[in-house]
Formats: structure tokens, sequence, C-alpha cells
């Protein structure tokens, strides 16, 4: 009795928000929670018929015991009108031993009844929390599955972040690249357009060389033919 009356104080006390608020998967928990609750009912209410009808015994005997007081009180006036002081006594003294029980038993009587009326109201609780429960589950089970759908979208949308940057950093790159080819490409371009002015500078040169090298041969000619004339041959 002992332990039941102590879950009672656990039940009464507990709010139904308050321990969802602790599950770390309440979708899970939320079963679990559900069937040990069935559980607990299922115990407190067999409890509580044995509670309620130990309290209404206790109550019987109280008023039974009441109710022989009263004929002791009865059978004691009785002896007294036919003159027997006597069994008088004897009545008066068995009521008083009655009225000492009847004592005891009303303070069992009271207590069995107030522990029958904690048991109900746990019962009663239980009752109104599963029922609560119950007609919550769906939806808790729904904000669970948007949570969990949620938080894939936030890793898949950290992990598209993390790969743009990663692209924003490999397209840097490539322009980097890009950029030292264009300064490759223009300096080989200088270098070829420095070589072929350094080619038509030089075809120049031979040809000069050709026109000058033809004048002196003229020039040559000239005098040897001058000599010849001059020795008559």
């Amino acid at each position: 009795m002992a332990g039941i009356l102590k879950r009672f104080g656990d039940i009464m006390s507990a709010n139904i928000n308050s321990l969802l608020d602790k599950c770390e998967d309440p979708e899970k928990m939320i079963d679990q929670y559900l069937r040990d609750m069935q559980d607990d009912l299922g115990k407190v209410k067999a409890e509580t018929a044995s509670v309620m009808a130990a309290a209404k015994s206790a109550r019987r005997e109280a008023e039974e015991c009441e109710e022989q007081i009263g004929v002791m009180q009865n059978y004691a006036e009785k002896a007294l009108v036919a003159g027997n002081e006597a069994d008088a006594k004897q009545f008066l003294a068995k009521k008083q031993k009655l009225e000492g029980q009847l004592q005891t038993l009303k303070a069992a009587a009271d207590t069995a009844e107030q522990n029958a009326d904690h048991m109900r109201q746990m019962h009663d609780k239980l009752q109104h929390d599963i029922s609560e429960l119950e007609e919550r589950k769906s939806e808790i089970k729904a904000k669970v599955a948007a949570a969990k759908t949620q938080e894939r979208m936030n890793d898949l949308t950290e992990k598209i972040g993390k790969t743009a940057g990663a692209g924003a950093a490999g397209k840097s790159a490539f322009d980097r690249m890009e950029k030292k080819a264009d300064e490759m490409l223009d300096a080989a371009n200088a270098r070829a357009e420095l070589n072929q002015s350094s080619a038509e500078e030089q075809s120049i040169e031979d040809l000069t060389k050709k026109y000058d090298s033809n004048g002196s041969e003229s020039s040559v000619d000239d005098e040897l033919a001058a000599m010849k004339a001059k020795l008559g041959l």
C-alpha cells in the first residue's frame, strides 16, 4: 500500500507536457510512455478497487459496532427497569468496551476512505492523461516527422553551402590559372613579334648587300675594260 501511495504522489505531481519536453526522441518515447501509463493504470485500477472495498468494510464494521453500542444501551435500560442492576452493569461494561473499539474502527474507516479517495484520484488522472496523450499522439508524431525533415533539409543546405564555397574557391583558382595562361600567351606572342621583326631587318640587310655587291662588281668590270683599252688589248 505504501508503494502505491508513493506512486500516487509521483503520478499526481507529474505533468504530461514536462515529461514530453524531456524526451530525446518524442516519437519513440511517446509510445513507451503510453505503455508505461497503461501498465500503471492496470495496477492502480486493481489496487483502487481493493482499497475501496477495504474502506467499505471498515466503515461497515464501525457502523455495526455503533449499532451494538445502541443494543447494549437498550439492554442495560431494560435490566434496570426489571430491577436487575447487576445485569445492567454487564451491559454497560460491554457498551463501554464497544465504544473504545468504535473509535479505533472509525479512525481505520476514515483512513481507508482517504486512501480510497487518493487511489480514485490517481486512477482518474491516469485515465485523463492517457486519453489526452492518445489524442495528441498523431499530432506529436507529425511534428516529429516535420522536425526530422527540416533537419535533413538543414543538413543538405549546409552541404550545398560548403559545395558552393568550394566551387567559388575552385573558380577563383581557375581564374588565376587563366590569367597566368594569358600572361604566358602574351609573352610568347611578344617574343614572336620580336623574332619576326628581326628576320625582316635581316632580309633587308641581305638585299642591300646584294645590290651593293653588284655595284662593286660593275665598277671592277669598267676598270678592267679601261685597262684593256689602254694596253691595246
